[in-house]
């Protein structure tokens, strides 16, 4: 969960302005959270109190309405609107990765995180960005190699991994969708060499920065065993007392708690 705090932060100040290169200064006074850490949170918020993920969404929304959410979020979150708008955006995805933490077994962790994605996005693309994401959390965690997470995503949800970054970077372009910016996110992840290389690889593909980095952030950490203590320090700056308080619980809770919380 932390490792998607991170790359949203990292990635926030490129989303609109995009860079084709690895080669740039993770954090300025620039880089902030999104709507990307702000429903991160929620969900993490949720899974603690148990109440339900539609409740802690509409929650946050109104405590952060400001934080950059897409629009058809913003129209749902704003109203009494209690049924999803069958969205295949990649919000589901962002928001996952407190999933593939806080349950124990694969199929837990697969339906929790459609249960999580249809609250909105119950487009069947939506369903399976997120379960991608958390799965790969999950099995990252879990200690299986890069070559057998991909493999599963691969396999169970149909996404192609032929390319390489260096193949996209020239011609990559913004996509929100979960089907033109997931598999991206996890490609970023599986040419890295550590959990910043992670995080860069994605910002320098150009595209939604902040989702893809939060993304690839999020598997990042459960593979590489933590994120950089240089790192922690500076998401934390960037939290207010809520938002960190919220993190610094669910990462106690999974066994996550960081010296630098």
């Amino acid at each position: 969960m932390l490792g998607a705090l991170a790359g949203d932060m990292i990635g926030s100040r490129f989303e609109w302005h995009n860079i084709k290169t690895k080669a740039f200064e993770l954090f300025t006074n620039g880089a902030r959270f999104t709507d990307d850490t702000v429903l991160t949170v929620a969900q993490a918020d949720a899974l603690l109190t148990g109440e339900s993920f539609r409740t802690k969404l509409k929650e946050y929304y109104r405590l952060y309405p400001h934080a950059g959410y897409g629009g058809r979020f913003h129209q749902w979150a704003g109203s009494d609107c209690q049924e999803p708008y069958y969205s295949f955006g990649n919000g589901s995805g962002m928001r996952v990765s407190p999933v593939g933490w806080y349950f124990n077994d694969l199929s837990t962790v697969l339906s929790e995180a459609h249960r999580s994605a249809a609250v909105t996005h119950n487009h069947p693309e939506g369903i399976k960005g997120a379960q991608a994401v958390a799965s790969a959390i999950f099995l990252a965690r879990s200690g299986e190699n890069k070559a057998a997470i991909r493999e599963f995503v691969a396999t169970r949800f149909g996404y192609d991994f032929s390319w390489s970054l260096d193949d996209i970077r020239p011609w990559y372009r913004f996509d929100v969708t979960c089907q033109g910016s997931v598999p991206q996110a996890l490609q970023a992840f599986f040419e890295s060499d550590g959990f910043e290389d992670a995080v860069r690889n994605a910002v320098s593909i150009g595209g939604d920065s902040d989702t893809i980095a939060c993304m690839a952030g999020a598997v990042a950490e459960a593979f590489y065993g933590e994120v950089p203590d240089e790192i922690a320090r500076e998401v934390f700056k960037r939290l207010d007392e809520k938002l960190a308080g919220v993190t610094r619980r669910f990462l106690e809770v999974v066994g996550r708690s960081h010296t630098c919380s």
